[in-house]
């Protein structure tokens, strides 16, 4: 039996209902399928859930907690922590039109939801303050990174602005503060291949063959022991920034995974971000035709100390 369609569900706080496919298989409650099969939340967890009406049957309906189990459905609830960790800066949105939504990101704040954060995404909070229920974002920008962010309002632009930055058409421009280096001659082309190491997955590493990333890196200007750099990604491989910068004994300020990865912090020291802000977006609008180019309105400071 075919399941049913989709159901379009209400926001709960920003945050869109998910969805889950239900196959044949031993369950006899809801409860014992979904303590199964999303054991990140415990069982009681999910009780508490399904006592509140918190999960939905396939026509939208409250589930109880001893409801049994039917395959060939979906079920739908809201992801939502207990206890989340509240990031205390705020976002900008810097163009709305009725396709693109473009907001600087600030340090610390993740984009979408993702382990420890559901509320305190850009994602969600802009979903909630903009009542934009299927806001996506268009291209990944780390947690650890401030500026600008790019989301498509409608589902049916959705893939054509995404397929921009997959194509590379899009114009993209960082700065970032690091060590001053009188030895390295600028601009620098960083020309290599990156892989993820096996060893610690979340570093990239650089390895023997064909290039797969290209940095250009300029010098704009020094104070001390540090300096103010423009880097130009010609690819969009995870961490390139961090990791040529590295390569070149150039670390970022700020950075806790390149040269050492470092412990996540439970708490995060706020006045230790990465020095790494998205400073500029240009691109042709595959839906309007229009010539886009954006600008953040953050800074990166010079540390008080040198």
């Amino acid at each position: 039996m075919a399941r049913p369609p989709k159901l379009a569900l209400p926001m709960v706080r920003g945050v869109s209902a998910s969805a889950v496919a239900c196959p044949a298989g031993p369950w006899g409650s809801v409860l014992d399928f979904l303590s199964e099969r999303l054991p990140l939340v415990a069982r009681a967890d999910w009780h508490a859930r399904l006592d509140r009406g918190d999960v939905l049957d396939a026509q939208g309906q409250p589930l109880a907690p001893d409801a049994p189990y039917r395959h060939s459905t979906r079920l739908y609830y809201y992801r939502q922590l207990e206890h989340e960790p509240e990031i205390p800066f705020q976002a900008e949105v810097l163009f709305r039109d009725d396709w693109l939504v473009v907001a600087d990101k600030p340090h610390f704040l993740p984009v979408t939801p993702k382990g420890r954060y559901v509320q305190q995404t850009l994602l969600t909070r802009l979903k909630r303050e903009l009542d934009l229920p299927d806001l996506t974002p268009v291209h990944r920008l780390d947690r650890e990174t401030a500026g600008l962010t790019v989301f498509a309002v409608q589902p049916g632009c959705r893939d054509a602005y995404q397929r921009l930055f997959r194509d590379r058409e899009v114009r993209k421009l960082y700065q970032a503060i690091a060590p001053y280096r009188p030895d390295l001659n600028f601009p620098i082309e960083r020309s290599s291949r990156l892989q993820e190491r096996a060893d610690a997955f979340m570093q990239m590493e650089e390895v023997a063959g064909p290039a797969n990333a290209q940095t250009r890196i300029a010098l704009l200007e020094r104070q001390g022991a540090l300096a103010r750099y423009e880097l130009q990604p010609h690819s969009g491989q995870k961490h390139q920034l961090r990791m040529h910068m590295c390569a070149l004994g150039l670390p970022i300020v700020g950075d806790r995974i390149y040269p050492v990865l470092q412990a996540e912090q439970r708490e995060p020291d706020y006045r230790d971000s990465l020095q790494l802000l998205a400073q500029t977006l240009c691109f042709e609008d595959p839906v309007s035709g229009q010539r886009r180019e954006f600008h953040t309105r953050l800074k990166l400071e010079f540390p008080a100390e040198i």
